[in-house]
């Protein structure tokens, strides 16, 4: 399972989300900080999830880092972030 697989796993197991897209944007960064030759460390997560409704921006971000500490300790550099409410 590559790393885009992984946090796709990790955040439908926290988050059941209603939409989720994981774009894999490391190419985009090659050359800056925290790329690595094979990429797989900057992405771009957009999610819907009935979990982000009484949360504000801040906490649904920490929320997702949570949920993905072990693939930030794995070489995960970047996420780029868009995450709603179903009301939203």
């Amino acid at each position: 399972m590559d790393r885009k697989q992984r946090i796709e796993a990790a955040l439908q197991a926290g988050f059941a989300p209603t939409e989720l897209r994981v774009i894999d944007e490391s190419a985009l960064h090659a050359g800056h900080a925290g790329a690595r030759e094979g990429g797989q460390t900057h992405y771009q997560v957009m999610m819907v999830s009935d979990r982000f409704t009484s949360l504000g921006r801040l906490a649904r971000s920490r929320a997702v880092h949570e949920a993905l500490a072990a693939e930030f300790a794995g070489g995960l550099h970047a996420l780029s972030l868009n995450l709603r409410a179903p009301s939203e």
